[in-house]
């Protein structure tokens, strides 16, 4: 298993590979080309930051059956994707802003792809051969906005509204690892991604039929049952098998918008 991330040191931004405790840099995003600079540093000496920069975010939902469940929902006869905006992306250690506190906004637990090889109708039978690897993620979800909209978009594409990584991993078998959210230490979702209703090929497959997949773009795969709400002052936890767990924090959105629906 190999892992990437993203960087930053002394104000400036780099792609680098992790190797124990030091991350060798590289000249290129590296998911387009590992290119070692020759430069190091030691992990514990840099920040870390965001590990994706994708053209596109897509999001799928009701993979999980438990999750269908409490939700009160209807299983499909496909993969339910939407997209996401790209600028709701937060890196580990981010804060999350809750835009409506009065409004219900839930933490939603993912494993995350990021794709490696542009991908146009391809099949699932070749679909993981278009994947660089995977990460951890976190689809904060307005509820109140979902259900006045019956769209997924706006509801979770605010800023702050995907928290991502540490890392990325290549080279990894993610068919049945554990996948776990803690909110304040409590366990809140447990799971294992082999209880997805459609595997990662499947979903890769499915959406390379209406998009073309990118390099770099990303897939979050759906959530587990135990989805819940946030609320300022907590404290976040995402993991997936033995990765580095991913950790936000949350408060509430500082702006002159916040509590001003508009009808």
């Amino acid at each position: 298993m190999r892992a990437f991330g993203g960087f930053k040191s002394g104000g400036r931004f780099f792609y680098g590979e992790m190797r124990g405790n030091e991350v060798h840099l590289l000249a290129r995003p590296y998911w387009t080309d590992i290119e070692p600079t020759g430069e190091v540093r030691k992990l514990a000496e840099v920040d870390v930051d965001l590990p994706v920069a994708p053209s596109k975010l897509i999001a799928v939902g009701l993979n999980y059956s438990d999750h269908i469940a409490e939700m009160n929902r209807t299983p499909l006869d496909s993969p339910l994707i939407w997209f996401k905006a790209p600028s709701s992306l937060l890196p580990h250690g981010g804060t999350i802003e809750i835009v409506f506190p009065e409004h219900r906004t839930d933490f939603e637990v993912e494993l995350a792809v990021v794709i490696g090889a542009t991908a146009k109708d391809v099949s699932a039978e070749h679909a993981l051969n278009h994947v660089f690897g995977y990460t951890i993620g976190l689809d904060i979800s307005d509820r109140d906005l979902q259900k006045a909209e019956k769209q997924f978009g706006r509801c979770k594409s605010f800023d702050t509204y995907t928290p991502i990584g540490p890392f990325v991993y290549s080279d990894v078998d993610v068919s049945d690892l554990s996948i776990q959210l803690r909110q304040n230490g409590e366990v809140r979702q447990q799971a294992r991604t082999s209880q997805m209703i459609y595997s990662v090929a499947q979903i890769v497959s499915f959406a390379s039929r209406s998009t073309t997949l990118l390099p770099g773009d990303v897939i979050l795969t759906g959530t587990p049952s135990g989805v819940g709400a946030i609320r300022s002052g907590d404290q976040l936890e995402a993991k997936i098998g033995d990765w580095p767990p991913l950790q936000n924090r949350v408060t509430n959105a500082k702006s002159d918008f916040c509590g001003a629906e508009i009808a």
